[in-house]
């Protein structure tokens, strides 16, 4: 539709129609959620029985806050480490295949990338599958033969931020390739010209105009963590993760301290984006 074009009542109501309804099915959930938080009530949902704060701050022995759990607190900074962790990773492993893809010629460089990607189209029950039974093989395995537990290949922290720094670290590649494919290389050859060495044409030239992305990737790629569900429930082990503790709450029945951490969640990562937004428009 050309927008410069007259257009019906019936067209304009229709599109006001859909945008108050993609945004009312979008936010209703999360709404209702954070609206529950403070709902004086044994049950996470309707009705409600009043306003109150016990859900957040709430020390027993009917009802625990969040801030006196130390169940979900301790998940909250297992969810937290892991995130920083995957972040390091994913972003450095992000950056490098940008580079690889962006700026390097080699035989296979197609099938490559098709294989870097592979990762983002494989369902992620799949990925956490696969990535446990590997790791569970090759652990086995050398175990037997040399001897040596090898700690970071059974299910705990290391292995999940190896499990989702596997397909992570794509989703960076592809925010920082988006950038470097703009990136004018005659200003690398006009430092080079000026006396500069690699290191210093990599640091003050292509990562500096590179940093927004940078930036912006390794945001994505602590959200992501942070949230991840599908692979690490495979990987865990006996260190749940928020997401994880979450979803074992709902199966066995939770009060609404569960809507108290979607708040402080939904809150958590609207400042965060706002945040970044911000840094990336200063930058």
């Amino acid at each position: 539709m050309i927008r410069s074009l007259p257009t019906s009542k019936r067209y304009d109501l229709g599109f006001r129609l859909f945008i108050v309804a993609y945004f009312v099915i979008l936010f209703a959930p999360l709404v209702v959620t954070m609206v529950l938080a403070f709902n004086d009530s044994m049950y996470p949902s309707l009705p409600w029985e009043g306003f109150t704060l016990d859900w957040f701050f709430g020390a027993g022995p009917e009802k625990y806050g969040i801030f006196n759990d130390q169940t979900n607190l301790r998940s909250l900074a297992t969810s937290f480490k892991v995130a920083l962790a995957v972040t390091v990773v994913s972003t450095f492993l992000g950056t490098c295949a940008a580079f690889l893809f962006e700026q390097e010629n080699f035989r296979f460089k197609g099938a490559l990338y098709f294989l870097m990607i592979a990762p983002l189209v494989i369902p992620g029950v799949i990925l956490g599958i696969s990535i446990l039974m590997f790791a569970n093989t090759v652990g086995i395995w050398i175990e037997e033969a040399f001897g040596v537990y090898v700690k970071f290949l059974v299910p705990g922290f290391w292995l999940v931020v190896i499990g989702q720094s596997s397909f992570i670290s794509t989703i960076v590649a592809l925010v920082v390739s988006a950038r470097l494919k703009k990136f004018d290389r005659s200003l690398e050859e006009a430092a080079y010209n000026l006396g500069a060495n690699r290191a210093e044409v990599l640091w003050f030239i292509t990562l500096k105009y590179l940093r927004p992305s940078i930036i912006g990737g390794a945001a994505v790629a602590f959200l992501m963590s942070f949230e991840n569900f599908n692979t690490t429930i495979f990987t865990v082990g006996s260190q749940a993760t928020l997401p994880i503790n979450m979803y074992m709450q709902v199966r066995d029945g939770s009060t609404p301290v569960i809507n108290a951490i979607s708040f402080l969640l939904i809150a958590g990562t609207s400042v965060f984006a706002v945040a970044s937004l911000w840094g990336k428009r200063k930058s």
